[in-house]
């Protein structure tokens, strides 16, 4: 494995090192790229969220709290892109990194009280990662979801590109990639790791730091998508 990138910093962990951590129920953390968002994501499996890794999410890494769900997914639950249902002024114009959006709806489990507590927004987050294995089998539809979940809510939930990698190459394709890898149903936590120092993103180096800190594995999106993508 090469230990240097452009910035002649260590590379990261190999992709199969962090598909064996996702499996394993822990974080991984994945670093899209510079010359796109610049972001490192705090990623766990859904299924493997609980109020301990919540307040991890909200504490050490700061950004917003997401779950991203494959296209088949969302498909099967009726879940859209949220810019498509606005018909309002604000619903124009793109990202600077991107074409667009993934964003959907925001959720609550309907057994949730305010739903912002870490263990509302776990008991959502780990509810999210049973269905979308239950809507991957034709199992849950949009009724059955509704029964479970109300919008809106606390959680932000993330549609993927129809082709994943091969449409787009964000940390809700890249994590969802992961999760698939390894073998868990098509839903995953991403949320960007930000540094109270700067106002601004935590630098790769910095997130590399906290990755060896907590034990936890740090990849470059170069080598997930050298690993996942034809």
């Amino acid at each position: 494995m090469s230990r240097s990138d452009a910035g002649g910093a260590r590379s990261g962990d190999s992709a199969e090192h962090a598909v064996a951590a996702l499996a394993a129920g822990d974080p991984v953390l994945v670093h899209d790229a510079a010359d796109r968002e610049g972001e490192t994501d705090l990623i766990y499996h859904a299924g493997a969220v609980d109020r301990h890794a919540v307040a991890r999410l909200r504490e050490d890494a700061g950004g917003l709290v997401c779950v991203a769900l494959s296209d088949p997914v969302c498909e099967a639950l009726a879940l859209p892109f949220v810019r498509d249902e606005l018909d309002h002024p604000a619903a124009t114009g793109r990202p600077d990194y991107d074409d667009r959006s993934s964003f959907s709806f925001t959720v609550n489990h309907r057994q949730t009280h305010t739903g912002i507590t870490d263990q509302d927004r776990a008991l959502t987050i780990a509810a999210l990662g049973r269905v979308a294995g239950l809507a991957a089998d034709g199992d849950c539809g949009p009724a059955e979801f509704g029964d479970r979940f109300r919008s809106p809510g606390h959680v932000h939930l993330l549609r993927a590109a129809p082709d994943g990698l091969a449409d787009r190459e964000g940390h809700t394709e890249l994590a969802l990639a992961l999760a698939d890898a390894a073998d868990l149903s098509s839903a995953a936590v991403v949320c960007e790791m930000l540094d109270t120092k700067t106002g601004g993103a935590l630098a790769p180096a910095d997130a590399r730091a906290y990755a060896e800190r907590e034990g936890l594995a740090y990849v470059e999106g170069t080598a997930l998508l050298a690993a996942f993508q034809d």
